[in-house]
């Protein structure tokens, strides 16, 4: 996986004006809670594949969001990280690779492209292995400040699927 997904970016909105797709540029709010069907990105990664099934659905309008990286992310974490009830070593191991993410300010950690087709949206989201990292390190300190990592019943109540972070 690339470190910058600015290319494929670039590379995806070219052949969307080719096929003549129109594109939204935007986000479908609370993705997380809506009915969705995840284009299998690991097996079929080639995005035209994704467009050509659209096509074929007679989509002519998809959604796109390309996430940059932004410094408030590293510094948000760190915040929780200040707060939250871990063990000062894993503290410390979170602290220090957060602060080895921030050179990646600015890069495109994800692309999403949606569609909604009979009260479904049907999504290809490609996102770095670094970003992917930063969204557990996320989620862990979420778990940890909130003190939700387990329910009373020792089951784990973390939000399990597909979670976008806009």
């Amino acid at each position: 996986m690339k470190q910058n997904l600015d290319s494929l970016k670039k590379e995806i909105l070219e052949y969307l004006e080719e096929q003549q797709m129109a594109v939204f540029y935007g986000f479908i709010a609370d993705l997380h809670e809506q009915r969705l069907v995840l284009w299998d990105v690991e097996g079929s990664p080639d995005y035209r594949a994704f467009v050509a099934c659209a096509q074929r659905a007679g989509i002519k309008l998809l959604v796109m969001n390309a996430r940059a990286f932004r410094r408030d992310m590293v510094e948000d974490a760190l915040e929780q990280l200040e707060d939250s009830d871990m063990p000062r070593e894993e503290q410390r191991a979170i602290e220090r690779r957060l602060k080895e993410l921030r050179p990646f300010e600015g890069f495109t950690c994800a692309v999403e492209l949606a569609f909604e087709q009979s009260g479904r949206f049907y999504v290809y989201d490609v996102r770095t292995e670094w970003y992917e990292e930063v969204l557990d390190i996320m989620d862990r300190l979420d778990n940890a400040v909130s003190g939700e990592e387990e329910g009373d019943d020792g089951e784990d109540s973390s939000i399990g699927g597909y979670f976008s972070r806009n």
